[in-house]
């Protein structure tokens, strides 16, 4: 006997073996990952939160709950504010987020026709933040770290710190940036998703870039830039020296 079904009937989809529905059943509602992956980044209060997805208060408080009930996230106690943080198994979600980010980065943003004019004052800090998650596969070994110096709307100062394949990122000065960026944050924006070229944007005194060679386009993805193939190690070096 053959093991389908009988001709005719649809099969109830908890019915069948698929890992990718099922997976989609606990974190494909909308939000879901998006909260994720501002966990990941450390704890965080409801109206943070808010601020930095831009999600309805409603909608907000019944994703966080489903997060609290399926195990990915928790809730607790820092000081006398409460804070949402991701658990254990919250966290063996990164690797979907980074995933995620990079398919939007290499495939999908043509159609969304991402443009400065976009840009707003939350901008430079969802783009730093986004970093963790857009650090190159065929990134060097070491440890370096980049000091970002932004001024006007949405400017600020931040540390971005790569280190045995992994990167971090906090609000504030680096003990010792071995690179520095000073720009406007609009201008930083524009650089940092490769819609304008870095060389060029220092050479019309728009960005100052102190300290060695490497660059932030070295060790992360850029809108538009497919992954690099293995072997090219020549065209690689050229991009190490990019500002």
């Amino acid at each position: 006997m053959s093991g389908r079904p009988p001709r005719g009937s649809i099969p109830k989809p908890l019915g069948i073996f698929d890992p990718v529905a099922r997976a989609l059943d606990l974190i494909g509602e909308r939000w879901t990952l998006v909260l994720v992956r501002h966990l990941l980044l450390g704890p965080a209060g409801f109206q943070e939160l808010r601020q930095r997805t831009g999600i309805a208060p409603r909608v907000l408080s019944t994703r966080l709950r489903q997060l609290v009930e399926r195990g990915f996230v928790e809730s607790r106690s820092e000081g006398t504010r409460s804070v949402y943080a991701v658990t254990e198994l919250g966290h063996t979600l990164e690797p979907i987020v980074a995933a995620i980010a990079r398919w939007w980065v290499f495939y999908a943003v043509e159609a969304r026709n991402v443009g400065a004019e976009q840009f707003n004052e939350t901008s430079a800090q969802s783009i730093v933040e986004s970093l963790p998650f857009l650090l190159r596969e065929d990134r060097p070994d070491g440890d370096i770290t980049f000091e970002l110096r932004l001024t006007g709307s949405g400017g600020g100062v931040w540390t971005v710190h790569v280190e045995n394949g992994e990167a971090a990122v906090h609000t504030g000065f680096a003990e010792r940036a071995d690179v520095r960026y000073t720009a406007e944050s609009q201008v930083w924006c524009s650089v940092a998703l490769g819609l304008v070229d870095a060389r060029d944007t220092v050479k019309r005194g728009l960005m100052t870039k102190e300290g060695g060679r490497e660059s932030l386009a070295w060790y992360f993805h850029q809108i538009g830039e497919p992954p690099r193939r293995k072997g090219a190690a020549a065209s690689q070096e050229t991009e190490r020296s990019r500002s």
